[in-house]
């Protein structure tokens, strides 16, 4: 009997200076994009009692639908450059589930937006309110492709939809961009504006009829029919990318009232009849009062089911988050960088998604997928992307930003919750997933490596960061 008690005793002991269970520790800094460290065994909180962070695991927020980002035409038209057996590679780690990034939810244009192969709508035929010559014969080359590319490897993957610029014949100006471009960009860049045709911030650029907000309700439905019909199931729309933003590119200015009226009485009885939500957005301004029209409109709010935020609009998140709770918040595009796809932009995506969930949002995506090496739209503008092409040696990479959106993507999966966090390290997200593992993402920006105390419940683990990177614990 007292053998028994000596045994136990030791396992005791043993327990306190080692306690299971262990945890997976991955690291992304520059030189060492993905590092899988040695497995990280947990002390208890009994022989370590000051830390320098929490997790609150019982302390839930919101709750996370998941991350991807935009399906773009000169995206596709990048990974058509690389060899089949490539392209394949990069869809597999993007979509598949539990592998790579695991992304399940994206977004995608309602006809051209800032990288598309130039501009385009589903239908240009002048006082065509019935929609007789509608079509998406255009995406048959390139969206299309792009999306059911990445079915193949996630069914089950979601799908939202915005237009950047309504049919051209629907604006007052009759141009598919917003503002001018003059003498001194390249002649392959502009536009052909004129001059006195710019929009504002603050106006309606939209015809605002009653015939044309019809016809362009009917223009949301038709699309997403003819999507359905390609086996591609949409299952929400915002209005309008950017209302506020008058662009060299495809873009088109609305009041918010502009935009309740019509989502109340136009758009909203047209995609209840198809099943579809409505998510107001995308809203790129630190204005909560542009919100606060529409889902206080008693028509439009019937409709809205969430918000879609980016750019500026993140200083907006967290007050509209406090003040409608239960209201779905998605950051609907990551600010798309310069086209050097650096480490510094990787860090400042890091910032950005922080920022986001910090403020309410429950669904994160990336901008453009991937490009050709310097990442120039068709207007001029280099950006960033998750992939990099080189045609000339049909060579690709996955950039910095990637590796950053992984941490998160990779371990948090959809149904989790966000949870709080306390104590003086303030630098990370932690996240409980259904099954109960946890996920703290942490970044060290400074120039020397750094040891962190981190306690999960009755545990405490103790990594070092290296000096400027993104590390992710990964408890089960």
């Amino acid at each position: 009997m007292k053998r028994a008690v000596l045994i136990i005793g030791l396992s005791l002991l043993c327990i306190s200076c080692h306690f299971r269970p262990r945890a997976a520790w991955v690291t992304t800094t520059d030189g060492d994009v993905w590092h899988e460290q040695s497995e990280l065994i947990a002390a208890s909180v009994d022989t370590i009692p000051s830390v320098d962070v929490t997790i609150l695991t019982e302390k839930r927020q919101q709750q996370i639908d998941g991350f991807g980002a935009c399906f773009n035409e000169l995206g596709w038209i990048s990974l058509s450059k690389l060899a089949p057996e490539s392209r394949e590679n990069i869809m597999e780690e993007l979509f598949f589930p539990d592998f790579g990034a695991n992304f399940n939810i994206c977004r995608m244009p309602v006809g051209a937006n800032d990288f598309s192969r130039d501009w385009y709508s589903y239908n240009e035929t002048d006082s065509d309110f019935v929609m007789s010559d509608f079509t998406i014969a255009n995406d048959v080359q390139t969206l299309i492709p792009f999306i059911k590319n990445a079915q193949k490897y996630n069914p089950d993957l979601k799908i939202w939809a915005s237009p950047w610029c309504p049919p051209s014949w629907m604006k007052y100006n009759k141009h598919y961009a917003s503002a001018y471009t003059d003498e001194t960009v390249d002649p392959k860049y502009r536009n052909g504006l004129p001059k006195e045709d710019v929009g504002r911030e603050g106006t309606d650029m939209f015809i605002q009829d009653s015939l044309y907000l019809q016809a362009y309700a009917l223009y949301f439905s038709k699309f997403i029919s003819a999507y359905k019909e390609k086996g591609i199931p949409v299952f929400a729309v915002m209005p309008q990318n950017e209302f506020n933003s008058a662009q060299v590119f495809p873009s088109c200015c609305w009041k918010s009232s502009s935009l309740a009226h019509f989502i109340g009485r136009y758009l909203g009885p047209e995609m209840k009849k198809q099943g579809v939500e409505i998510l107001f957005g995308t809203v790129e301004r630190a204005n909560e009062a542009l919100v606060d029209t529409v889902l206080t409109d008693p028509e439009a709010a019937k409709y809205v089911t969430g918000v879609g935020f980016q750019w500026a609009g993140k200083g907006a998140v967290n007050g509209i988050h406090k003040r409608y709770p239960d209201m779905k918040l998605y950051q609907s595009e990551q600010e798309c960088g310069n086209g050097r796809n650096d480490w510094e932009g990787a860090f400042h995506s890091w910032d950005l998604m922080r920022t986001y969930f910090n403020g309410g949002v429950s669904a994160y995506m990336y901008w453009n997928i991937s490009l050709e090496k310097g990442g120039i739209s068709r207007w001029g503008w280099a950006q960033n992307s998750l992939v990099v092409v080189d045609p000339a040696t049909e060579s690709y990479v996955f950039t910095p930003e990637y590796y950053v959106l992984k941490h998160l993507s990779h371990y948090v999966s959809p149904d989790a919750y966000k949870v709080a966090t306390k104590g003086n390290y303030n630098n990370l997200l932690a996240f409980v997933n259904h099954d109960g593992s946890v996920v703290v993402v942490v970044a060290n920006e400074n120039d020397m490596s750094q040891k962190l105390k981190i306690r999960i419940e009755g545990r405490v683990y103790q990594p070092v960061l290296p000096a400027h990177s993104i590390t992710t614990l990964f408890v089960d």
